[in-house]
């Protein structure tokens, strides 16, 4: 049986520590499913479209990888696409509170799904998407902190930058 992974975000946009626990979740999972969860609280920098064609393009080598978009409830997407795993990363204790009850929320509604979480490889555990956006938006080097096509994409968006 495939062991397919769930790993849900806004990546808005994706950065190097996404791309590190996706990297790692690879060799934990046959292949991960990147969906991009819809939230309309949350305004974007970029739009769904765009930020699947950068996750895509930042995997393009890598065939284990499957980028998607989904609006509702990730039970029911993981139930769909037939994962019983939602992997997250972790940086610090801020985030264990918020994961720690998106996962019982998500155990409460299915049983069979579980959550796995990777701590943030120390090398990316003060970035985030909000910082690199905001560095980048007053012109400041992000370019070791994204994958190229994510760079190229915050170039085209904030002028200062290049």
């Amino acid at each position: 049986m495939e062991r397919i992974a769930i790993y849900p975000g806004s990546f808005d946009p994706i950065t190097n520590g996404h791309m590190d626990i996706i990297k790692r979740g690879l060799r934990l999972f046959d292949r991960i499913i990147i969906t991009i969860m819809h939230n309309s609280a949350k305004q974007t920098l970029f739009s769904v479209q765009e930020r699947m064609d950068m996750i895509k393009d930042s995997f393009a080598e890598e065939p284990r990888v499957e980028v998607d978009a989904f609006g509702g409830l990730l039970v029911d997407y993981a139930e769909a696409k037939k994962a019983k795993v939602v992997l997250r990363g972790m940086r610090a204790v801020s985030d264990f509170d918020y994961e720690f009850q998106l996962a019982l929320m998500n155990r409460y509604l299915d049983r069979e799904v579980q959550t796995v979480f990777l701590m943030t490889s120390l090398r990316w555990l003060y970035i985030s998407s909000s910082i690199v956006k905001e560095a980048a938006e007053f012109g400041g080097d992000v370019s070791l902190l994204v994958p190229p096509p994510v760079h190229a994409r915050l170039i085209e968006k904030f002028p200062l930058l290049s």
